[in-house]
């Protein structure tokens, strides 16, 4: 079972976005999918429970204590950890303990970009991240390129020594996706197609490293 942690220590970063928008992926795909839900706002869950009815179904675990590897079932092919919001590495033991690579969103601004700075020192102290077994990748979040901002943003990213893996532009449409329980991977429109287009460097760094 391969399994994505997705986390940030800065609130509002698109962290349940990406959760979301990667379990999406993989039901779409066929895959036995389960979204383990930390964070207190039970966004993940909400998510989950608004695409029960669909064939396409993702199975919603909460998160919020170490009893719920009992609850995950063994024929689970992908798990998409959410991760609570403001969490730094110690709190994120057992995710981490379990997971095949971390995903951290990162927003184009001076703060988010400073904010992000600690949680990623905290992740360079994990025994597995420190021997190269545990990758971390980037993802440039709610970027509009044709900004100075989003590219100056991009700039001091791809300085950091983890890798930027996926490079998500700022749309309304994960807005709306999340009030329906969808992901843009449920949809073959020219405009879906688009951000389909923005996941793809990502599934293939994974495909790679996780």
């Amino acid at each position: 079972m391969r399994t994505i942690l997705v986390a940030s220590s800065k609130g509002g970063a698109g962290k349940t976005t990406l959760a979301t928008q990667l379990a999406g992926h993989s039901a779409v795909a066929g895959k036995a999918t389960v979204l383990v839900d930390a964070d207190p706002q039970r966004s993940s869950t909400r998510w989950c429970e608004k695409r029960a009815d669909l064939d396409t179904a993702v199975l919603p675990v909460d998160g919020h204590s170490r009893a719920f590897r009992k609850h995950l079932p063994e024929d689970a092919e992908q798990l998409v950890i959410d991760a609570p919001a403001g969490a730094m590495a110690d709190d994120l033991e057992p995710f981490l303990e379990m997971a095949d690579a971390v995903l951290v969103p990162v927003l184009p601004s001076a703060i988010d970009l400073e904010a992000t700075v600690p949680f990623l020192n905290s992740l360079a102290q994990v025994g597995r991240v420190r021997k190269g077994k545990l990758p971390i990748g980037l993802v440039a979040n709610r970027l509009k390129p044709w900004t100075s901002v989003s590219q100056q943003a991009l700039e001091q990213l791809r300085a950091w020594p983890y890798p930027v893996v996926a490079e998500l532009r700022d749309s309304q449409a994960y807005v709306l996706l999340a009030a329906l329980g969808r992901c843009v991977f449920d949809y073959r429109s020219e405009q879906m197609r688009g951000h389909q287009e923005d996941f793809a460097p990502l599934f293939r760094w994974l495909k790679k490293h996780a």
